[in-house]
């Protein structure tokens, strides 16, 4: 979204005079791409530092070596790749906008496929700048010792301080559909299929019908998108159809498609769908809950441990079911939760139970809206304390590591300095951040720093 909003401060900002204010192998940087980004520092923060400029153009001076580097390493991003980044931008922004697309224009001054036109090429340099620093951070990890030492380096006075935090575990039960509903989806689907065959516009019969409510806006269109990205069922569809052609009815998880191939280039396609969902009753809710129920009666009655029932019963697609059950806090990327991290069905259903111990069947919603129930472990609560080696080994090891990485990123990044032809306007070389870049560890001359820093 940042991407998106830089891009269009500089679409708006038409009083800007641009030019060159640096230029990095074969990449270039504008004044306006400076100056946008910190004017929307500006817009987010209030106020910015006087020379917010001169860190713009570090982080973009090492966004382009990162590029620069990925281009000579042959580094490439796909185009399908490109163009699901951008349709979630796009899905992120409409969503904040209770899918308006009036909203969106009238905020951003574009259409959607405009605004996406107009900053594909950034969001691919952008993939390819993140792939490359992955690729120079792959491999680094951390041994038992450097953990030790990690730790053992930071001042006692300055050792963090941990509030309560517990670890969970989950099981995951999506409730099932009854043949009724699906009967009356399938009936609604295999009209539409008809009137698709009497030559009515795909299209329109998508936006109209189609409850795929983010695609169905935009006639059903699903964009570019390589193997492996839809569930086999539609896949297998999909990738059989010849440009132009339409799908017989077919049947996922989700409900009951019908698919159009748009283009197709190897791997990638180009396609819509129409989606039917069935409707799922209170009933179908009800018989999960049960369901759930006498799963916690198997685990609580010694009848199987809970990592036996993940596997049993759980629902593969969950990040958790590959992890024994134990569920991921998004926010740290560890299993460990602060109680103000934890769902609010959670926090309440775990607060007066003990380590061990399974809660009531709990519903939740997925990130498209439908209903999914789980039961959760209290696996383990810790009291507020000072991090020590004993109790917090694992984010110890996560930060020594952390820090690890950043000190070989900046290694990197300072040899490739020295190795790449570099220019910087004199505007900015009073900026104190940016010396190593006008002039590597010292090496050049009077004469060479003034061509360096030739505009």
């Amino acid at each position: 979204m940042m991407l998106i909003a830089g891009a269009t401060l500089v679409h708006g900002q038409k009083i800007i005079l641009d030019k060159v204010v640096a230029k990095l192998g074969n990449e270039v940087i504008l004044f306006s791409e400076v100056e946008s980004k910190v004017s929307m520092m500006r817009e987010q923060r209030g106020t910015v530092p006087a020379d917010a400029s001169c860190f713009v153009l570090e982080s973009e001076l090492v966004t382009n070596l990162l590029v620069n580097q990925a281009k000579l390493d042959s580094v490439e991003i796909g185009d399908a790749e490109v163009e699901n980044q951008m349709n979630v931008r796009m899905e992120q922004i409409l969503s904040m906008m209770n899918n308006d697309l009036e909203l969106f224009q009238e905020v951003y001054g574009q259409t959607v496929p405009e605004m996406k036109n107009q900053v594909r090429d950034d969001m691919r340099k952008k993939l390819q700048a993140q792939r490359m620093q992955q690729s120079v951070m792959a491999e680094i990890d951390v041994t038992p010792s450097e953990v030790i030492n990690f730790f053992n380096s930071i001042h006692p006075d300055s050792l963090p301080y941990f509030n309560s935090e517990v670890e969970l575990g989950e099981i995951v039960y999506f409730p099932k559909v009854n043949s009724e509903e699906k009967q009356k989806a399938f009936e609604k689907i295999s009209t539409v299929k008809e009137r698709l065959d009497n030559g009515e516009d795909f299209a329109e019969l998508a936006s109209t019908f189609s409850d795929d409510y983010g695609s169905a806006r935009d006639g059903g269109n699903l964009g570019w998108n390589s193997r492996g990205t839809f569930v086999p069922e539609f896949e297998a569809a999909a990738y059989k159809l010849e440009n132009g052609g339409i799908s017989d009815i077919i049947e996922s998880q989700f409900g009951y498609h019908i698919i159009q191939l748009i283009e197709r280039r190897g791997n990638s396609i180009n396609s819509r769908h129409i989606l039917v969902k069935p409707t799922l009753t209170q009933k179908d809710i009800d018989q999960a809950i049960h369901f759930l129920d006498s799963v916690r009666m198997l685990i609580e009655t010694d009848s199987m441990t809970f990592q036996q029932a993940v596997k049993k019963f759980s629902d593969e697609k969950m990040q958790s079911y590959s992890n024994g059950g134990r569920m991921v806090n998004q926010k740290s990327g560890d299993t460990f939760f602060e109680m103000a991290d934890v769902d609010s069905d959670i926090f309440f259903a775990i607060d007066t139970i003990e380590a061990g111990e399974l809660t009531a069947p709990i519903q939740f919603r997925s990130q498209t809206g439908e209903p999914i129930l789980r039961i959760v472990q209290l696996q383990s609560r810790s009291i507020p304390h000072k991090a020590s080696l004993s109790e917090d080994y694992s984010k110890i090891q996560l930060a020594a590591k952390e820090s690890k990485k950043n000190q070989a990123f900046n290694e990197w990044i300072e040899s490739k300095i020295e190795n790449t032809y570099i220019e910087i306007s004199p505007t900015y070389q009073t900026c104190e951040n940016l010396e190593k870049w006008f002039d590597p560890k010292g090496k050049m001359d009077t004469d060479q720093k003034k061509a360096k820093s030739r505009t």
